[in-house]
């Protein structure tokens, strides 16, 4: 991140109903794993809300429920993690009260600690661009799988995957755009729900 970011340090209310501007907030705040003794952390730089019951492309559309996605129906600030393709885990934080089921995917961070450890989960000869700059390739590299999944992201709760304040990111900033690979969202698609740092060179897709 920029050394002219200023310091943060507002933890964010998870109980909030507005998940589109939750995903916008957490722009600049630190994504923190310590597993197997080893921190690894990186800055998030991009974001994409999804709002059920009636967006398309949440997994809560219409209020289904099913074994996979019972945690998001779970209070604000749980985490949320599932397995796309059957290959990549990929992280969300679960927003709203109880029973709201939003959902705020993380797709890419800027490496902050625990490099080393990175590129030995992810593959020494990558780059240090490659590591994290999407949702599967963060995970990975943060080793977050689904034994992480159903947990509070608050610090306070001591477990071993935590989001904190990190750098205040300006408004002026903050690309909007639309969502990516939801084309069987119809006119949900359109969305302008994601969210990304301006110039960052760690985000998923420009």
């Amino acid at each position: 991140m920029s050394e002219d970011n200023s310091p943060n340090t507002e933890y964010l209310d998870f109980q909030s109903t507005d998940v589109v501007a939750l995903a916008k907030s957490l722009l600049g705040y630190r994504l923190c794993t310590r597993i197997g003794g080893q921190l690894t952390s990186g800055v998030i730089v991009e974001t994409e809300a999804y709002r059920a019951p009636e967006d398309k492309a949440s997994h809560a559309y219409g209020n289904r429920r099913t074994a996979r996605t019972e945690v998001i129906f779970k209070a604000g600030g749980t985490s949320y993690i599932y397995l796309c393709y059957g290959i990549h885990h990929l992280f969300n934080i679960v927003s709203g009260p109880p029973e709201t089921a939003h959902a705020i995917l993380v797709r890419a961070l800027e490496p902050d600690a625990g490099l080393t450890e990175m590129r030995l989960r992810r593959g020494e000869k990558i780059s240090d661009k490659q590591l994290t700059n999407g949702p599967g390739k963060l995970c990975q590299a943060l080793g977050i799988d689904r034994t992480l999944n159903g947990l509070s992201v608050n610090k306070s709760s001591g477990n071993p995957l935590w989001v904190e304040p990190y750098v205040q990111v300006p408004t002026d900033e903050i690309i909007k755009s639309k969502r990516v690979g939801i084309d069987y969202a119809e006119e949900w698609k359109e969305k302008l729900w994601r969210f990304h740092i301006h110039g960052n060179p760690y985000v998923s897709v420009i």
